[in-house]
């Protein structure tokens, strides 16, 4: 087995900033040594810049990327989630394997530029345009597979669980077609696409729609074919993103949303509560008690006008949180975490809200916590730069402008509020193979030119 290393002057290492960093891997992507204030053997290639750990994004829906910015106009007299998620309906009516696959393409490119080195996809379109199941009924999620493996990007695949359109059963609308399954269907999903996950070094989870869409009865069903099939797979589920479903979930339980689920489901450290934007005091307390993880979507959360995150009251309780960049109105890593501090700062009235005890510096502390929490939800090792964590990591550009003649600590503050943020990447790996050089993706030129042509197309159907 052959090792690979490598070496930083600077590197963020899970207790925080090491100098003269080593680190080695072997030939399957993983860390086998992470040794500070070492030497540097000859034959070990320097990064030019400060070495910082792969950010996992724990929420994506890659199809969304093609009408992002496409929906910025008023369609009634009072815009929200709800008419928004009209318009996606109709755009998501028209997509086709191929399609799917360039978007993804493009997408997975574009998040590997923007210093995500991994993705949790919560997939939803299952069937055609009318429907009806494809002839391989794995069609869309084996596109989304491919474009992960085209890419180079580390994937967490949650098919998604969606029979109803409103707490009590109320039946799917027409714009949810292509997402409906019994639970028995989607078992039988999960068995035929874990072969090719295992294959691919992808893992398989399950994504509960939400507690709108799924009966009760279903939910434990699934979640008991899901355990006989792997025990440990994450569970993601949106929860709480909008006041309505709150307001709705007690008229039907007379319980909040997250207070029903953590009543009824064996909610643990494999769960990934998607928004959780609208919990009380007690679901803040209890949800974090119970070991899940916050899945904070920042700048697709102010997109649609959710809410802001009681942000001190999870943190407060200890809870784990991640970021993802779900409708990928913006797919950039350090955006989310700005837009997480700044949203907080709105709240607050105060500065320097996400700094920690041990981090006094902003960026040090949101990216290390936001990498333990999606590095949980995505139910793979990918928590940084430590042995037996996959060799996934970002140069920074220390020849950028913003990060000039600044310490490593500073540059990573530059790079997150002082930046254009991607353009402060120098390169990315991903299981210590080189997926972005001079902050460009391989695929760059060729998966845009897809992107478009796909999105072109969708367009003018």
């Amino acid at each position: 087995m052959t090792t690979r290393t490598l070496f930083a002057a600077d590197a963020l290492l899970p207790t925080g900033w090491a100098k003269n960093v080593l680190l080695a891997w072997d030939d399957a992507g993983r860390l086998t040594q992470v040794q500070s204030d070492a030497p540097r053997p000859s034959a070990a290639p320097a990064v030019r810049g400060p070495l910082i750990p792969g950010m996992p994004n724990l929420h994506s829906h890659a199809f969304q990327r093609a009408f992002a910015g496409l929906t910025e106009h008023r369609a009634e007299q009072q815009d929200s989630f709800w008419s928004w998620r009209t318009l996606m309906y109709r755009f998501a009516a028209r997509l086709g394997p191929e399609q799917m696959e360039a978007v993804a393409t493009w997408l997975y490119a574009e998040m590997l530029e923007a210093g995500y080195t991994s993705v949790c996809e919560f997939q939803y379109v299952h069937h055609d345009g009318d429907g009806r199941p494809y002839a391989d009924d794995a069609t869309l999620s084996l596109a989304l597979l491919r474009a992960a493996q085209r890419t180079g990007i580390g994937f967490t695949l949650l098919p998604v669980l969606y029979q109803t359109s409103g707490f009590g059963g109320t039946p799917p609308n027409p714009g949810q077609r292509r997402f409906i399954r019994s639970t028995e269907s989607m078992l039988r999903l999960l068995d035929a696409l874990k072969p090719t996950c295992d294959a691919q070094g992808a893992r398989l989870g399950l994504a509960p729609h939400s507690l709108r869409a799924v009966p009760p009865d279903a939910l434990r069903d699934a979640l008991a074919g899901l355990d006989a099939l792997d025990a440990s797979a994450p569970i993601h589920i949106h929860i709480a993103e909008q006041t309505q479903e709150v307001d709705d979930c007690v008229a039907w339980s007379g319980q909040r949303p997250v207070a029903w689920l953590l009543d009824h489901a064996p909610v643990d450290a494999r769960w990934c509560l998607v928004h959780a934007t609208h919990m009380d005091a007690q679901e803040y307390q209890r949800a974090a008690t119970r070991g899940a993880v916050a899945g904070l979507c920042p700048t697709t959360e102010a997109n649609l006008g959710d809410g802001i995150f009681d942000f001190a009251a999870w943190r407060g309780h200890g809870g784990a949180w991640g970021v993802g960049s779900d409708s990928h109105a913006c797919v950039n890593a350090a955006e989310e975490l700005l837009l997480l501090e700044y949203s907080q700062r709105l709240a607050t009235r105060q500065r320097n809200v996400g700094a920690d005890a041990a981090h006094p510096q902003v960026a040090t502390a949101l990216t290390l916590a936001a990498l333990h929490g999606g590095a949980q939800a995505a139910g793979r090792a990918v928590c940084g730069l430590a042995p037996g964590q996959q060799a996934d990591f970002v140069v920074l550009d220390a020849a950028h402008l913003a990060l000039q003649g600044l310490d490593a600590p500073d540059m990573l503050s530059a790079h997150v509020f002082a930046s254009h943020r991607t353009s402060a990447i120098d390169a990315v790996w991903v299981a210590g193979q080189p997926r972005v050089a001079a902050g460009r993706h391989a695929l760059h030129d060729h998966a845009a030119a897809g992107f478009v042509a796909a999105r072109s197309q969708l367009l003018k159907d």
